[in-house]
């Protein structure tokens, strides 16, 4: 069977998720949101360290968690050491500390590692959404993609998203200040060679759907 494997690179509010999970169900691909991974990890960080610790207990908590993803494009459920925490990863104080994680590079390499394994046991037929998902997880996708948006627009978006959930202010620093934390570990503001750039702002999700697909090599 043909490998169709896409990444999906780009900032927070880009339209990153949206757009993966449609080109999924159209494709009839698998989807993991490597975002949710990270979030899933801080749920167990809180839980365990709600003081805070040291960059090592950080790393090895991961590593020595049993992360669960699901791959559907419907309704991905996440699990962490027996925890259901499909609805709390996208709690605000999720956001608001998942930068702690997201930035230990010992934790990003033991997740990498994860995700490839994922991708593998897909055979290559996902799509793949995130940071450093077209540089490092995937370089040898198929597709790779960097979306990108005015900053307006994607904190318009996240705002839609969380409903209320959050404040203005809360939603502003999820945005901005996260992609802000994690451009010092990963670039998901340039596009590296071979990546193609596609501006989501003005485009429905349908129509970057449509402008991805016609990136993919015909069999």
């Amino acid at each position: 069977m043909m490998s169709q494997l896409f990444a999906i690179d780009g900032p927070s509010g880009s339209g990153k998720s949206t757009t993966a999970k449609l080109l999924a169900k159209r494709l009839g691909l698998g989807y993991l949101d490597t975002g949710a991974m990270y979030r899933a990890a801080t749920t167990e960080y809180l839980r365990r360290f709600p003081e805070g610790a040291a960059a090592g207990e950080v790393s090895q908590l991961v590593a020595e968690a049993d992360l669960v993803c699901d791959t559907s494009p419907d309704e991905p459920c996440f699990h962490i050491n027996g925890h259901d925490v499909t609805e709390e990863i996208r709690e605000p104080r999720i956001s608001a500390a998942v930068s702690t994680v997201a930035t230990n590079l010992e934790v990003r390499r033991l997740l990498t590692e994860l995700m490839r394994a994922v991708i593998d046991q897909h055979g290559r037929r996902i799509v793949v959404e995130g940071r450093d998902i077209t540089t490092v997880v995937a370089p040898d996708a198929d597709v790779r993609v960097l979306l990108v948006a005015d900053p307006q627009a994607r904190v318009a978006r996240r705002a839609a998203e969380v409903a209320g959930k959050a404040s203005a202010e809360e939603v502003t620093d999820q945005v901005l200040r996260r992609d802000r934390d994690d451009s010092t570990v990963s670039n998901f503001t340039d596009a590296a060679e071979g990546v193609t750039v596609i501006d989501s702002t003005f485009l429905t999700p349908d129509e970057v759907v449509d402008a991805i697909i016609a990136l993919a090599p015909r069999a």
